[in-house]
């Protein structure tokens, strides 16, 4: 049954046990928000397994260096980093450790203190690096027994070296993982810095060029380009063609004649055309104003990118990936390759160490990893608007809306709906509120400048409601009727999926409904079967981290106190769970996972230890749906009469702050793409399902949902759904993120099982090869 189940993985964790092993951790390199999150989590994980963790400070050097730039870590000493940008340990690029007497030097300094497991955090450099090292463990302790620096029993029981790397690196430059720590949020400094330019550029009718960072990955730029709707982008891995100074003129002037006041221009430090000269933001300033006379400005972000305080999509990222790092050294052996731990999708993957580095050297200036194909033929498909008698003419008509409550990055993904349909040849209409704009017949054509602009907006522009289509389904059958809608893009949360089982079951009485439909979830709850994130969610978390951030400093200074905070998602635990993990919290209470006033009293005594030690601030939260009966503020007298004399209490509850505010990077991204996608799916079911002069879909897979699952996207009929949804709670009976929550108890020092068979297992690397762009 289940239960042995259970007592299998958890056995697995308990064997893994740390006693006796020591292990250094570093930061090398270029600096990338989310570096102390990861180390946090390493220090965390091992001491919990029961091994002894060593910071290196100053990357290489400190290692090269000893003396007290190895000292040892406590649980205390990684408190309050998680918010903290850059790296509190320290990094440098070191010239010595490039060296055989650097190397032999740091080989000494480890064996000193047996520290035999590394986790290097840095970029590909830092990685290559400890590669070497590691290959040449066994000749520097030969060499260093020679010299009479150590002795044969010293060189015995420190004869294996096991180094595990983590990317961390703003470019999204290393091969085989999908986001390296610090990416996302350098995407949110850059977006940050292009929506306050736009509102100056919209006033004064401005052109803007930006220079982002990228040597020879042009990531940023690619991915900025595409979350803030710019008007051009140039990257080191595309160089344009020969004359390409006229097109993108004559781009930027039909862009202003389509009503556009401001133009941006994104470059990556590293452009260069097909010549390999650099492209430079002068250059392109200069072209600009000669060519079309458009008043042009150039910003050049520099290190504001690798700035300010990591986004929670990187704390989530670095300190899922710190402990599965402790425990690919647990597990490595000396027939084991040094590894990379990184996420592929939503998985946790173990890739060897040799083959990604060799794949960054053979690829400097073309890395193609999957993430940036997809982002280009995203970008592709967005930017060039053709003139509308080149477009391939369908006869097709799709409508768009917006159902259940309005979510962040809604109208990037109508904005790219609309745009890629009208690219497929399809004439695209909008609806406004919802199903109840639909029976009122509030449709109408959107055209490719309506929704210029849209990616950047919050909430939901065409408008939102939660009704559903089960009363109304004449008068909808009949707009499909008068307007000739050919099929559907629902775009929305958990009602969604139940509009799309309706019309799905109302195909029977109305043939009207037996037309194409697809939904994207897009909910800040995450609540949504058949997909393991929706739009809107990122931003939220986003949110809440932010204010747990500023209500954990509001206690700084002031004696020990503990928060109460209530967070948004109905039943689903997600924003609560993986928000706690982000923001470092004590405890969490969902739904999920049923508690009793006996766990309440621990959580209390918990606290009150912590309290004993320099730590003097806790932080709980608690999904509002979590127990009807242990309310926050039944949690908060609670905690505030138990906790007399020890520490005060102040509770507070989130709301709708956690609904609002311009879409996170990710967002915008995620409901790009995935728009994007569900057109084209949209557009092959009108073709398969047009017969007769008409279009007839009634079978299981013409009525999706969208979804990404671990690895892939998938479109997964909503009716073979239904068996994976709890209807009464509003959500999926599986929930993956429930494989982190007790991460979040390990890094708040509760003991606790973790379930180890889901942890990377090592695999080669996959070459995606780039197509040639249609």
């Amino acid at each position: 049954g289940d239960q042995d189940h259970s007592d299998i993985t958890t056995k697995l964790f308990e064997d893994l046990s740390g006693a006796g092993k020591s292990i250094g951790v570093l930061t090398s390199g270029g600096d990338a928000q989310g570096m102390n999150a990861a180390v946090r989590a390493v220090v965390r994980m091992g001491i919990y397994v029961g091994a002894k963790v060593y910071f290196i400070h100053e990357g290489y050097q400190g290692m090269v260096d000893g003396g007290d730039n190895i000292e040892e870590a406590s649980w205390e000493s990684v408190s309050s980093m998680l918010q903290v940008g850059g790296t509190v340990i320290g990094s440098a690029r070191c010239k010595e450790f490039r060296s055989h007497e650097g190397r032999l030097k740091a080989a000494h300094q480890l064996v000193l203190r047996g520290i035999t497991n590394l986790c290097v955090i840095g970029g590909d450099g830092s990685l290559t690096g400890a590669n070497l090292f590691r290959e040449e463990w066994s000749g520097l302790l030969e060499e260093l027994v020679q010299q009479g620096l150590i002795d044969e029993e010293a060189a015995q029981n420190n004869s294996e070296l096991h180094i595990v790397g983590m990317v961390g690196s703003i470019d999204n430059d290393f091969c085989g993982t999908d986001m390296t720590i610090g990416t996302d949020s350098a995407l949110h400094r850059i977006i940050e810095v292009v929506d306050a330019i736009m509102t100056t550029a919209q006033s004064h009718q401005r052109t803007f060029v930006l220079e982002v960072m990228g040597r020879h990955c042009g990531y940023l730029a690619l991915v900025s380009a595409l979350a803030c709707g710019a008007d051009w982008v140039l990257i080191p891995e595309m160089p344009p063609e020969d004359g390409w100074e006229e097109h993108m003129c004559q781009k930027l002037s039909e862009n202003r004649a389509d009503k556009k006041r401001l133009n941006i221009i994104i470059v990556a430090e590293g452009a260069i055309d097909c010549h390999n000269k650099p492209i430079t933001t002068n250059h392109i300033k200069e072209l600009v104003v000669s060519c079309l006379g458009f008043d042009t400005r150039v910003t050049i972000l520099g290190h504001v990118q690798r700035g300010g305080t990591p986004s929670a999509f990187d704390r989530i990222l670095a300190s899922r990936m710190g402990v599965e790092a402790v425990l690919a050294l647990l597990e490595a052996s000396d027939s084991t390759p040094a590894c990379v731990v990184s996420l592929c999708g939503n998985q946790a993957v173990r890739l060897p160490l040799m083959e990604c580095v060799q794949m960054v050297s053979a690829y400097v200036s073309l890395i193609f990893c999957r993430s940036f194909e997809n982002n280009l033929n995203t970008y592709k498909l967005l930017s060039y608007h053709k003139a509308d008698s080149e477009l391939p003419n369908s006869s097709f008509n799709v409508a768009v809306l917006n159902v259940g409550a309005p979510a962040a990055g809604m109208n990037a993904a109508v904005r790219s709906a609309v745009r890629v349909g009208i690219k497929e040849g399809h004439k695209m209409f909008a609806v406004n509120d919802g199903f109840e704009g639909f029976y009122n017949g509030q449709i109408k054509e959107i055209t490719w400048g309506d929704v210029a602009g849209w990616t950047g907006q919050g909430g939901s522009i065409l408008g939102t409601k939660r009704t559903l289509p089960a009363k109304h389904l004449d008068k909808i059958a009949e707009q499909i009727r008068i307007h000739n809608i050919n099929a559907l893009l629902v775009i929305g949360g958990f009602e969604a999926f139940e509009c799309l089982l309706q019309l799905y079951e109302a195909r029977t009485s109305h043939e009207d409904f037996c037309i194409p439909m697809c939904m994207l979830p897009a909910t800040i709850s995450n609540n949504v079967p058949g997909t393991d994130l929706s739009i809107g969610a990122d931003t939220s978390l986003n949110a809440i981290v932010e204010t747990c951030d500023r209500i954990k400093q509001s206690a700084s200074g002031t004696k020990r106190r503990v928060f109460i905070i209530e967070t948004m998602g109905g039943y689903c635990g997600y924003l609560a769970s993986v928000g706690g993990l982000a923001a470092g919290a004590d405890t969490v209470y969902i739904y999920e996972e049923p508690f009793d006033i006996r766990d309440l009293q621990s959580n209390v005594e918990h606290l009150t230890e912590k309290m004993k030690t320099g730590i003097q601030r806790g932080l709980v939260l608690r999904n509002e749906n979590s127990n009807e009966n242990f309310t926050t503020d039944f949690i908060y007298q609670l905690y505030s009469e138990e906790g007399k004399g020890v520490f005060d209490c102040r509770k507070n509850v989130l709301g709708h702050m956690q609904q609002g505010g311009a879409p996170s990077p990710f967002d915008r991204n995620f409901g790009t793409k995935i728009a994007a996608k569900a057109i084209q799916w949209i557009s092959r079911k009108l073709k398969e399902s047009y017969k007769d002069g008409k279009v007839f879909a009634n079978t299981e897979d013409t009525a999706c949902l969208l979804g990404m699952r671990r690895r892939t996207m998938a479109f997964q009929p909503v009716v073979q759904l239904k068996d994976e949804t709890d209807f009464a709670h509003r959500i999926p009976k599986e929930q993956w993120w429930l494989k982190l929550h007790p991460l979040m108890k390990i890094l708040a020092k509760y003991k606790t099982s973790y379930d180890v068979s889901d942890s990377g297992q090592l695999e080669p690397v996959t070459r995606v090869r780039p197509k040639k762009a249609d």
